[in-house]
């Protein structure tokens, strides 16, 4: 829809350029969905441990976390479908580590925007 109210002379470059922004339709739900994997915090406290090429198992992460490893079972699943995480079996114990660099980014410049002082 187009403002017809909008009397700014470099309405159509400022448009063109902002329009240039924006992805494909299809990618918002796509995006929107991958955010929703860092909207919970014991996911996030999974993610913090693992940061830095960091392995570790359910066992692990668990003592660390100080909760039952079903439950950091389910979020670890949770983070592997969604390809946050990648699991390497050793032996008969699964260790997990986050998938790739742009994790441990998104992460690290979620913390450091909420730590940052105005």
């Amino acid at each position: 829809m187009e403002n017809k109210n909008c009397t700014h002379k470099e309405h159509k470059d400022m448009k063109k350029k902002a329009l240039g922004n924006l992805a494909a339709e299809e990618t918002y739900p796509l995006l929107s969905e991958f955010f929703k994997i860092f909207g919970d915090s014991t996911r996030l406290k999974i993610i913090s441990l693992l940061r830095h090429n960091t392995s570790l198992s359910v066992c692990c992460i668990s003592d660390c976390l100080k909760m039952e490893q079903s439950a950091i079972s389910h979020q670890l699943k949770v983070l592997r479908n969604n390809q946050i995480v990648k699991v390497e079996r050793k032996g008969k114990q699964n260790f997990y580590s986050l998938s790739d660099l742009h994790v441990e980014l998104i992460y690290q410049m979620g913390l450091e925007h909420i730590l940052e002082e105005d």
